[in-house]
């Protein structure tokens, strides 16, 4: 039987693992629930509950036992950093090697730039969390929504779809009222930075508020690319920018962010040629020295 590998990319949202032999086929994916904390109990048996959902749903579409699975490699990319989560999955998976990192380098979820030069360089910007940074990306884009929202019940904000939309969309009598709903774990963060999509739906409708707030988005984003650009590549160099993220998905927003990141001279955006998982699972092959194209991968990573 072919040697077997295990890509995971672990996010605020979701877990999923992909498992492919040596010669990057992809036998079989799953997902899990969030896996980004495991300080407290409670978080610990989310991410064990995650890992194994993922794993188990993986093995189960390859035909393979995953209590007794064991791989040549595994690469595992995390959101919030793999530090507090070695112990456990030492635990939980069998790898003759097992390489643990942030989700950056699979191109994850969250607002951060990650980029690899020809050498192997790598550089990063941005990834500070939802506290400190992630801007750009869906919760904060969702924040912002709220905060203009409330400006305008207040009186002291322009008007925007955004208000309607908002209270529309939870059932909220006021924005004040459901600012101190999403201070509850009625609304997790990732169920905060879906009502993003609301953003894009204001701004295509012609909210001039909705659009400030996408334009600021796509100039955060592109400068913390340009920030990685700018450390691991001479000015004019060839550099292709590969974007992923719910936040892509508003046409607006996209368009603003390849305008601003191909101003600089040779660099050009595209779409990501795999997705996080897929990544998780080339790097995976790489550290046997196996650098094959995956085939029979599942639509949502190609």
């Amino acid at each position: 039987m072919n040697k077997l590998f295990l890509g995971v990319d672990g996010g605020q949202s979701s877990t999923t693992a992909m498992i492919g032999d040596e010669t990057g086929r992809v036998l079989g994916s799953g997902r899990g629930g969030p896996c980004n904390h495991v300080g407290a109990a409670e978080g610990r048996a989310k991410f064990t509950n995650a890992i194994n959902g993922c794993l188990t749903a993986a093995c189960a579409q390859a035909g393979l036992d995953p209590a007794g699975v064991c791989f040549e490699a595994a690469c595992l990319g995390f959101s919030g950093g793999p530090a507090d989560k070695e112990a456990i999955l030492r635990e939980t998976l069998r790898a003759g090697r097992m390489i643990l990192t942030t989700d950056a380098p699979i191109a994850g979820t969250g607002s951060i730039s990650w980029g690899r030069d020809r050498n192997g360089r790598t550089a990063r910007a941005g990834g500070w969390g939802y506290l400190f940074g992630d801007q750009g990306g869906g919760f904060d884009l969702a924040r912002e929504a709220l905060r203009a929202a409330l400006r305008q019940e207040e009186g002291w904000g322009p008007p925007t779809g955004l208000h309607a939309k908002l209270l529309e969309a939870t059932g909220s009598p006021d924005a004040n009222h459901l600012l101190h709903r999403f201070y509850t774990t009625e609304f997790p963060r990732p169920g905060i930075a879906s009502f993003s999509r609301l953003v894009d739906q204001c701004a295509r409708a012609g909210d001039q508020v909705a659009r400030r707030l996408l334009d600021n988005a796509a100039r955060d984003l592109a400068e913390i690319t340009g920030a990685v650009r700018a450390q691991l590549f001479a000015p004019g160099e060839p550099v292709l920018a590969a974007y992923i993220g719910g936040v892509f998905r508003c046409g607006y927003l996209l368009e603003r962010f390849r305008t601003l990141v191909e101003s600089a001279e040779g660099c050009r955006v595209d779409a990501p040629v795999y997705g996080p998982a897929a990544g998780a699972l080339l790097d995976a092959l790489a550290s046997s020295g196996l650098k094959p194209r995956l085939s029979n991968l599942p639509d949502r990573e190609k």
